[in-house]
C-alpha cells in the first residue's frame, strides 16, 4: 500500500506539473489503465492515452492550480485536495472550486482521479 506522505507528494507534483505546463509530469504520476472523470458526472477517461488528451488540453490553457487547503491523505489508499483552478474557457478567464479525489494503486501511481465540481462552482472573471 502506498503511504500517506507518497500520496500526497504525488498530489502536490500533480500541482506542480499543471503550474509549469507540463503535461509530461503530470501523465507521469498515473497508471497505464488509471481513469480520470473531471467532473464526477462526465465521461470517464480510461488509459493514459485519454488521460494525456486532458493533460495536453489542461495544461495547454494554462490552468494554475492553487491549494485552499492543505492535501489530505487516508488510512487507505486515497488522497484529495481542495483547489481553484485559474484557467480560459471560450475565451474567458474563469475560476473552478473543486476538489479532487485520486486513489492509488500498490506501486503508488494514481490509479483513478475524481473531481469533484458543478456549474455553481465556476466564476467567470
Amino acid at each position: 500500500m502506498t503511504t500517506e506522505q507518497a500520496m500526497k507528494a504525488a498530489l502536490q507534483h500533480y500541482i506542480d506539473g499543471f503550474n509549469a505546463g507540463d503535461a509530461e509530469a503530470i501523465l507521469s504520476l498515473f497508471a497505464e489503465h488509471a481513469t480520470l472523470e473531471d467532473p464526477v458526472g462526465g465521461p470517464v477517461r480510461e488509459g493514459r492515452q485519454a488521460i494525456s488528451e486532458f493533460c495536453q488540453r489542461a495544461t495547454a490553457s494554462g490552468a494554475k492550480l492553487t491549494l485552499v487547503a492543505p492535501i489530505t491523505g487516508s488510512q487507505s489508499n486515497a488522497a484529495a485536495m481542495a483547489f481553484i483552478a485559474d484557467t480560459v474557457r471560450n475565451g474567458k478567464r474563469v475560476n473552478i472550486q473543486a476538489i479532487d479525489v485520486m486513489t492509488f494503486d500498490d506501486s503508488g501511481k494514481i490509479a483513478s482521479m475524481r473531481a469533484y465540481w458543478g456549474p455553481e462552482d465556476l466564476k467567470i472573471l
